[in-house]
């Protein structure tokens, strides 16, 4: 019975169209976001705010959190402030990672990057701008949740992108930068609290906001850790391997500034097999969900298989 079980799931899963569901999904997202951050006085830092905000890109991030909200029972209208907060926090650490004074970059998304645009003053304002607008925008466009979910999902994004995650995890990549001693346990540190971290709030926050149960939102909590390291991982390996115009972004940084990858410590083949590991114990944590947890069983193929 389980066989018949696992095998009903693996063909529902290779019948999901998920090129349809992405593309559905990054419309309303793009929709929301576009609705979510009008231009009022004065007019240049929402300019450069939404300069960033729409660029494009995948939405993985939002995604992922309007799919766990949904695989618990709730619906993408409970979860779609929240969603596009998420992407605002998440646009915020790439306009501040771009500037001089950190990974100095020029492009993004295929784009200049913020301060190429506006200037390192207004860019750093902008990034500003969007981290605290995105908690406005889950604390006063949430509708139809109960309010200590609200909260809670609120305390989780904060908690995730401070001093004890994504900027923790900055700090010390910033201190690694150009050490050729860096082991695997630190780099692991770093991108479990730069990358991983974010990842796993958007899937928790929107399991909490759908009304997850305690073992639920554990569950979801170690898929998400195990496919924001992947994603990590598969990031490095893309940035030797593809050009400048396949990622939309200058290609090949990590070797300019000394830093060290994934690659450069385990080496292609071995990365690539360390990913696929993860994305394997990811994909396990979702067993208990069955055929509702298709979307995000698909999305975590998708993060091995991107090609930017």
């Amino acid at each position: 019975m389980v066989l018949t079980n696992d095998t009903d799931s693996v063909r529902k899963q290779s019948e999901f169209d998920l090129s349809t569901y992405l593309g559905e999904r990054q419309a309303l997202v793009e929709a929301a976001l576009d609705q979510s951050l009008p231009i009022k006085p004065p007019s240049t830092i929402y300019e450069a705010m939404r300069y960033s905000l729409l660029a494009g890109g995948k939405r993985l991030r939002p995604i992922l959190c309007l799919a766990s909200c949904e695989l618990v029972g709730g619906t993408v209208e409970m979860a779609m402030p929240t969603a596009c907060a998420l992407e605002m926090v998440h646009t915020m650490s790439l306009i501040h990672d771009d500037l001089p004074a950190m990974d100095n970059d020029d492009y993004r998304r295929g784009k200049l990057t913020n301060h190429k645009v506006y200037g390192d003053d207004i860019a750093i304002l902008a990034g500003d701008g969007l981290l605290v607008y995105a908690f406005e925008v889950v604390a006063t466009q949430t509708q139809n949740v109960p309010a200590p979910r609200v909260l809670k999902a609120i305390a989780h994004l904060a908690h995730a992108f401070g001093a004890d995650g994504v900027v923790g995890g900055q700090v010390v990549d910033i201190q690694c930068e150009g050490k050729l001693d860096t082991t695997v346990e630190t780099l692991h540190f770093i991108h479990t609290h730069k990358t991983g971290a974010l990842l796993e709030a958007c899937v928790v926050c929107g399991a909490i906001l759908g009304g997850a149960a305690d073992e639920d939102l554990q569950r979801l909590s170690r898929y998400a850790q195990n496919i924001g390291l992947a994603f990590q991982i598969i990031d490095d390996i893309l940035d030797i391997t593809k050009t400048q115009e396949e990622l939309g972004k200058t290609a090949g940084k990590d070797l300019q500034a000394q830093k060290a990858t994934y690659p450069s410590i385990w080496g292609l083949e071995e990365s690539t097999r360390q990913a696929q590991e993860l994305i394997e114990q990811a994909k396990a944590e979702l067993a208990s969900f069955g055929n509702k947890a298709i979307p995000l069983l698909t999305l975590a193929d998708f993060i091995t298989n991107r090609s930017n």
